[in-house]
Order: C-alpha cells, then sequence, then structure tokens
C-alpha cells in the first residue's frame, strides 16, 4: 500500500540514523564507517544513500522514478521538478550534475548544514518529501493546460497514468475540465462490497451542497464512455469506476498541490478505508461473541446450581427412604429370629422356664418415631 503522508518513512528514519551518527563524531573520536543503502518504495521508486567514510558530513541521495505517463512524460526531470527541488533546503541540497549511473537524480547533502536544534527533524523530513515533490510536479505538467484556448468540443483521448504498475488511472481532458477515471481492484470479494458501499456514500456525500466545491464525484459498475477504445486489461474491475470532475477553480493557488495529492493517493485511501473498516467490523464480532460465551457462561453455572439442589433434595429423600427400609428390614429379622427360637425343641422341660424365656428373650421393639435430618 501507498504511503499516504508526503515523506518517505524509510528514508526518514535512515537520513536520521546518518544524521546522527554524523553529529556524534564531530564531539567524539570514534572512526565514521562508510554507509550505502539501497531503498525500494511503492511506484517503483529506488533510493540509494551513500556517506564515504572520509568525509561523514556529506552524504548522497540518488532517486530514480518512472515518468506518469509514457509517452506523454520524458525519463529527464522538467526544469520546472528541478526548481521545485532547489526550493526543498536550498543550503542544504545541492544536486549533482550528471546524476550517478542508473539513477535520475542525485543530490549532495550537507549534513553539517542541518541546525544542532530540534527543527533538524523538520528539515530530514523535507528532505524526505523529494518523491512527492516529483510525482506532484509530474502530474501538474499533465493538469496545467486545464484553461487552453485550443481545447475545441468533442472528446479527447484518456491519458494513463502509472503511479504503480496494477493501480493504474486515467485523465481526460475535456473544455474547461478534467476527468480523472480511477479503476477499483479487489483480490476478495468482501473488500469489493464495502468498497461498493464506500463509493455510493461518497457519491451521496460529494454532491451535496455542503460538499459544493469539491470536485463532482461518480461512480459506475461499467466503463465510462470516455473510455472506450482502451485496453481490456485496464477496464477489467470487479470494483467500478469512479469519476471526479476537476475544474479550473480547483487547481488554482494552494489548491493544484492539494488536488494533484489527493489524486495520487486516491487508491491509498481507499484501501486504507476498507482495511480499517474491516478490522472495525472484525473488533465488533470478536465483542460479540465474548458477550455471548459470557451468557452461555453464566447460563451454564445457573443450571449447575439448580442441579446441585436437585441432586441434594433427592439425597435426602433417598437417605429417609433408605432408613425407613432398612428399620422394616430388622424387625422382619427378628421376628424370623424369634420364630426360629421358639422352634428349638427342649428334650428336657424344665420348670419355669417358658416364664424365664417370656421375660428375659424377650426381642426388642422399635418406636415409630421418625429420624430427625441432622444439619
Amino acid at each position: 500500500m501507498a504511503c499516504i503522508d508526503r515523506a518517505s518513512p524509510a528514508l526518514k528514519q535512515i537520513l536520521l540514523k546518518l544524521y546522527r551518527d554524523s553529529s556524534s563524531l564531530i564531539y567524539s573520536a570514534e572512526k565514521s564507517i562508510e554507509i550505502d543503502h539501497h531503498l525500494y518504495e511503492f511506484g517503483s521508486v529506488e533510493y540509494h544513500i551513500q556517506s564515504q567514510a572520509s568525509n561523514p558530513l556529506v552524504a548522497y541521495l540518488s532517486l530514480s522514478i518512472p515518468p506518469l505517463c509514457h509517452g506523454t512524460l520524458p525519463n529527464t526531470l522538467s526544469s520546472y521538478t528541478i526548481e521545485k527541488i532547489k526550493g526543498i533546503c536550498p543550503n542544504l541540497v545541492e544536486i549533482e550534475e550528471p546524476a550517478r549511473e542508473g539513477f535520475q537524480l542525485t543530490l549532495k547533502l550537507n549534513l553539517d548544514h542541518i541546525p544542532r536544534n530540534k527543527d533538524y527533524v523538520k528539515v530530514i523530513e523535507d528532505i524526505s518529501t523529494i518523491q512527492s515533490v516529483i510525482l506532484s510536479s509530474q502530474l501538474k505538467e499533465i493538469l496545467w493546460n486545464v484553461n487552453s484556448d485550443d481545447a475545441v468540443q468533442g472528446m479527447y483521448k484518456p491519458i494513463k497514468v502509472v503511479y504503480h504498475p496494477r493501480e493504474p488511472f486515467f485523465v481526460i481532458r475535456q473544455p474547461q475540465k478534467i476527468i480523472a477515471i480511477f479503476p477499483i481492484r479487489f483480490k476478495e470479494n468482501s473488500d469489493v462490497i464495502i468498497a461498493t458501499a464506500f463509493f455510493q456514500e461518497l457519491v451521496d456525500v460529494g454532491n451535496s451542497d455542503k460538499w459544493i466545491k469539491t470536485p463532482p464525484c461518480s461512480w459506475s459498475a461499467i466503463p465510462p464512455p470516455e473510455l472506450r477504445g482502451e485496453a481490456f486489461e485496464d477496464l477489467n474491475t470487479n470494483g467500478g469506476f469512479v469519476s471526479f470532475e476537476i475544474s479550473s477553480r480547483h487547481v488554482e493557488g494552494n489548491r493544484l498541490d492539494k488536488t494533484v495529492w489527493n489524486l495520487l493517493n486516491f487508491n491509498a485511501n481507499v484501501r486504507y478505508h476498507v482495511k480499517s473498516t474491516k478490522g472495525f467490523i472484525h473488533r465488533r464480532m470478536r465483542k460479540r461473541l465474548e458477550n455471548l460465551v459470557q451468557v452461555l457462561h453464566q447460563t451454564n453455572s445457573e443450571e449447575n446450581e439448580q442441579t446441585k439442589q436437585v441432586k441434594k433434595h433427592q439425597g435426602c429423600r433417598y437417605t429417609k427412604k433408605l432408613v425407613k427400609s432398612s428399620k422394616h428390614t430388622m424387625k422382619q429379622r427378628w421376628r424370623t429370629l424369634g420364630r426360629k427360637i421358639k422352634r428349638i425343641p427342649f428334650r428336657l422341660k424344665i420348670h419355669g422356664f417358658t416364664r424365664f424365656r417370656q421375660r428375659w428373650l424377650r426381642f426388642p421393639k422399635f418406636s415409630s418415631t421418625k429420624y430427625t435430618k441432622l444439619e
């Protein structure tokens, strides 16, 4: 995904480290080391940062960036772009002639001219915007002739702008306006659904009275008539086509920089919105799942408590039943034993033994009182 910020985060980090190392060498006796970094970024951009050990206070930044429009813009940087680059940090940045082999631009960075206070971060961040300066200058040259007098009625051939090989967009010049058309492609169907809802909302809000000063926006699932005759691979999309109408008032003064940067990063903003929406949906789903699991756990605990109480009552009834059955069994056993003793034949008849047996061999009687439960 493209970086929406104008400054390159990776280039800024390397330049900050290079500056801090060079600053520490001034106040210490440590030996400097040679630095050689190759960095690749979105849009087929290549950086080469080099610093010699013999002169650590000077660094060289080489940049290679393909033109946005092949066949329309030259491979070399225009004079307008060169002037914009010189205006970044005049006392710090120098353009080396000729550029290093394989690169379009080489800058000499005088690190000792960077202020030693807190402003050094802002200066390095300005240097890290070199890519956005070049890309914006190229797109400005395409949009420069919005009010050209040689424009006539009719359709103009679309200009294919390639910021990323998989995400090109088209610019069509018409009388007093320019139409920018973005083919939208996604790999997952869920992304298409989220993006389609986003585009419909964007069209409704962008065409309202509150945002009447913004470029009119439209979305279509099929290619618009302005792209008739273009290559099939450029028109084969699953997210439709988003169009913006840019008039002269959108490219006047300071609005030009903002319009150009928004056009270059429209695809990046769409993908960022889709990614953020999916993350929000996932968080809501996880939160909902946690709430459902909590309810289920609460229900299970209540059911377990009820089951324990039921088993407790059933155990009490079983104990009472067991006591009653045991008492009845023992009565039957005593009666049986008494009957057996009575049947024992005595060979000798002892006078008074019957009275003795009735008195001393009497079987105990069980009371009918109920047992009470012990707490």
